[in-house]
């Protein structure tokens, strides 16, 4: 097994922190960061399950928050692996904040070979679309 990690580059929001955390501290807002690949989207405040279109289904669950600068959450249910993805807000000023997804995995290395591109290129897209949440 190998352990992979996945940064997400860190995107500059034109929110505070503080709006930004409260908005993904619940994962009925998530789905508005989705992409259109995603399906099936289930969720409560504090877990999620979707589909990603040809590929697998995916349970999430906030394990921990730190108020306005930190989101953990695991996998839940069946996945194809277990991981964690971290959220990681940092205010710049009252309406400025920047924000970045690390995910980490352990897989084995055929696995992490098919997932590290689309899964980077996806976590990209989830931190670009942060900047367009109207709270």
């Amino acid at each position: 097994m190998a352990n992979t990690r996945i940064e997400s580059e860190k995107v500059e929001v034109n929110k505070s922190a503080t709006e930004i955390y409260t908005f993904l501290s619940d994962f009925n807002n998530f789905q508005r960061l989705m992409p259109p690949q995603v399906t099936e989207w289930k969720s409560t405040t504090d877990d999620c399950s979707f589909n990603i279109n040809g590929m697998a289904t995916i349970g999430m669950k906030i394990i921990e928050k730190t108020p306005h600068s930190n989101i953990k959450i695991s996998s839940n249910g069946k996945v194809p692996f277990d991981f964690t993805l971290t959220i990681s807000l940092q205010e710049i000023d009252g309406s400025k904040c920047s924000g970045q997804m690390v995910f980490e995995s352990e897989m084995n290395p055929m696995m992490k070979m098919m997932v590290e591109k689309p899964l980077g290129n996806f976590f990209n897209m989830l931190t670009h679309k942060l900047k367009d949440i109207n709270s």
